[in-house]
């Protein structure tokens, strides 16, 4: 009997160890997730951290970026409207340089006694020639109306008459000369068009 009771204990024993050994087990395995979840916690934390650090870097290097594009935009406006200014001022200056000999001999003939009134009308027409060929220097060209088609980018129509010589629409007589420099109308000429 006493040897049935060892017996019984021994098989106790070895069920609640059997019994035991699971609970530790799954006890392990939780404690083990418990250990692994905090660890894998502060690593993602760890990781969010440097992408947010490295999106705020990313965020202050393009905000740099604009700040000195913008700086780098408003000199290069700034240097363009200065260089306007000095190419208008140089242009300016060429151009009264080369028109300084008109008024000098506009002085002379004013100074001249204007009994002879032959030399006074040939030196006027000098002065005429001279201002004219520093006015195509420049660029200045005169637009052809007279006979030609009506265009309003390059006339102005102030009368219309009836012509039976002339087309309809064609310009009959040039009342004030008509300029463009460099392709762009200065002033448009004065026409009178033939309207039938």
């Amino acid at each position: 009997m006493v040897g049935e009771v060892n017996g019984l204990q021994k098989e106790e024993k070895v069920q609640d160890t059997a019994e035991e050994q699971p609970e530790t087990a799954a006890d392990a395995a939780t404690e083990t997730d418990a250990a692994d979840a905090p660890a894998g916690e502060e690593d993602s934390a760890l990781a969010e951290a440097d992408k947010i650090a490295a999106l705020e870097a990313e965020l202050k290097e393009k905000s740099d970026r604009i700040l000195r594009l913008q700086a780098d935009f408003e000199n290069f406006r700034r240097r363009t409207a200065k260089e306007k200014e000095e190419l208008a001022a140089v242009i300016t200056q060429n151009m009264l340089s080369d028109l300084l000999p008109l008024l000098d001999n506009f002085e002379r003939a004013l100074t001249v006694e204007q009994t002879d009134v032959e030399a006074f009308q040939k030196g006027v027409e000098m002065i005429h020639t001279q201002l004219r060929e520093v006015m195509q220097k420049h660029g200045l060209e005169t637009i052809e109306a007279e006979g030609q088609p009506f265009d309003p980018n390059f006339h102005q129509a102030v009368m219309r008459v009836e012509d039976a010589d002339a087309e309809d629409g064609t310009i009959t007589q040039v009342l004030q000369k008509g300029y463009q420099a460099r392709g762009r109308v200065i002033r448009p000429a004065m026409v009178q068009v033939a309207g039938n």
